[in-house]
């Protein structure tokens, strides 16, 4: 560690930071693109969960905002981020 001079105290630190991205933040990161990619590939008739726990079809939607129809035929409307995970996809 001598030849290594100033560095020498910095390596520890720096070998942290690199364990730390490849384990939360790159995941993270490939997560967060994987769920705006579903949400922006939703289409009217898709069965869906939103965030809170809703079921339902997706009966209309806009740039924003979709409607969400549950099973009782109640009409909500979600912002397209509160959309979990698309259920009738196999």
């Amino acid at each position: 560690m001598e030849g290594l001079g100033a560095l020498g105290p910095l390596i520890p630190i720096i070998l942290m930071f690199v364990i730390f991205y490849f384990m939360l933040i790159r995941p993270q990161k490939k997560r967060q693109q994987q769920i705006q990619q579903m949400q922006a590939n939703l289409q009217k008739g898709d069965k869906i969960i939103t965030i809170g726990g809703l079921h339902g079809v997706i009966h209309a939607m806009d740039e924003n905002t979709i409607i969400i129809q549950s099973e009782d035929g109640t009409k909500l409307t979600y912002d397209r981020g509160a959309v979990r995970e698309v259920t009738n996809q196999e």
